[in-house]
């Protein structure tokens, strides 16, 4: 193989896609959409619930009112009397409420029924708050009736919030505080990423192979370049495509999401509250220690929510993103060149991209596998069906990154399967090589598998 061919091939294929109108948008507005998906939750809690409503409370019971509190955007109004629900009803629009809720008396059983009234539908907030302050109240009222002396201190002292501490053992005896749903989340990117970029780009080969081939311009190229020298040129060249979009789409993103932060982050953390007191604790290497953490936790419970920020946050720094980053471009890059050689077999192998349904079923099967095992390997990462499919090389790309993360994966797997994927990839690579050198001349006929097997055993 002339690699100096090959260089020129990948230049042609590389500059010509980077230039394109579709190239260079696709590349911008991908980080903006990634980068308003990371900071919309940030958004919302920063300008959601500024809207101050009133609630109309016809309590009939005469028990459930006093478990109505106020909040900072939602202020209860008990009825008078000789208000009800029905007349307030016939008369929402003069008045300035966001809903009225009508509490009935109590039945033989003690309990009560609930209903409301407002002109959009009930948010999800309030309608859990109302739930919950009637909820309490007919419990409470139950409870008294047993003529428990101290009621309130012993319910007290018996309601518990127990959190588990998870911690993982390392290899060097320490142990450190883990989260899962941090490794889920993180997962579950990677893998659809990998699944998402291998499929697009290999596609990509397939499609560029046959406009080429339609379009007869194969015909010259092949005369001063081998077939084999130009699909390893196209391969490697959408690959690198695929990599500066990749690393542009990295920079992009983490530049917009701290642009973003730096606006919205203080203020946000201000709403919160307690933000001196996290900023007072935060230590020279910007971790709060644990008994200072489960201070603030309990000081209040905004407090608490900015508490549980920093320490999602801090656990996210304590990720180790070379490792994981370095991990997924190796299965990325090797995933890659395996699957696009597949389809640029494909490619090759008909005339137009109407007839490569039927070819592609051997080669989305797998990757669709991957995906499904990827969501199994979630909750069961060092299950048997995770491991042995993060070692077979269809699959390992998707698998193996929803591994990663969960720091299970020995380094004898991890070299195994790396080991495969290449080797897997060179063998693949040939045998399309031959698919390839046939199927490029080859028109007027729809191949079928019958005739890729036949031009496998062709001899050089």
């Amino acid at each position: 193989m002339n690699w100096k061919k090959v260089g020129i091939v990948i230049s042609h294929e590389y500059t010509t896609r980077v230039r394109k109108k579709s190239f260079i948008l696709t590349t911008l507005l991908t980080p903006i959409g990634m980068g308003l998906l990371i900071c919309v939750p940030m958004l919302i809690m920063l300008f959601s619930g500024n809207e101050q409503q009133k609630v109309k409370v016809i309590d009939q019971s005469g028990i459930v009112a006093p478990y109505l509190e106020n909040s900072e955007h939602t202020t209860y109004v008990m009825g008078t009397e000789g208000e009800t629900v029905d007349l307030l009803k016939d008369i929402f629009n003069e008045l300035d409420y966001y809903a009225i809720v009508g509490i009935s008396p109590l039945d033989e059983k003690g309990e009560v029924s609930v209903i409301s009234y407002s002109k959009e539908p009930l948010n999800m907030d309030l309608k859990t708050s109302i739930n919950r302050a009637v909820n309490k109240a007919v419990e409470n009222r139950k409870l008294m009736q047993y003529d428990i002396q101290n009621l309130d201190e012993i319910l007290a002292d018996v309601k518990t919030d127990i959190k588990l501490n998870s911690m993982t053992l390392t290899n060097d005896g320490d142990a450190k505080e883990d989260s899962v749903e941090i490794y889920m989340v993180l997962s579950y990117l990677m893998s659809f990423l990998i699944y998402m970029f291998v499929f697009m780009f290999g596609t990509m080969v397939m499609r560029s192979v046959i406009d080429e081939k339609s379009s007869r311009v194969v015909e010259v190229i092949v005369s001063s370049v081998k077939s084999v020298e130009l699909m390893m040129g196209k391969i490697i060249g959408v690959a690198l495509v695929a990599l500066t979009q990749f690393f542009i789409w990295i920079a992009l993103t983490l530049i917009i999401v701290m642009a973003v932060n730096t606006i919205a982050g203080p203020k946000l953390m201000q709403n919160m509250g307690g933000v001196e007191q996290i900023v007072a604790m935060t230590g020279e290497d910007g971790n709060i220690s644990p008994a200072d953490m489960a201070a603030i936790a309990q000081s209040s419970g905004e407090t608490s929510d900015a508490a549980g920020v920093m320490k999602i946050l801090g656990q996210i720094k304590d990720l180790d993103w070379l490792y994981i980053i370095g991990c997924f471009l190796i299965y990325f890059l090797l995933g890659y060149l395996l699957y696009a050689s597949m389809f640029a077999a494909i490619g090759a192998a008909v005339d137009n991209e109407a007839d490569t349904n039927q070819l592609q079923l051997p080669i989305t099967i797998p990757l669709i596998i991957g995906l499904f095992i990827m969501l199994h390997t979630f909750e069961h990462p060092n299950s048997a069906l995770s491991v042995w499919t993060s070692i077979i090389p269809w699959t390992s790309p998707m698998v193996m990154l929803a591994r990663i993360p969960f720091g299970v994966v020995p380094g004898w797997q991890l070299l195994l399967s790396v080991f495969l994927l290449l080797v897997t990839f060179l063998a693949t690579a040939w045998v399309s090589a031959k698919i390839y050198k046939i199927g490029i001349l080859t028109y007027g006929k729809k191949s079928s598998f019958k005739d890729l097997i036949k031009w496998m055993k062709i001899k050089d």
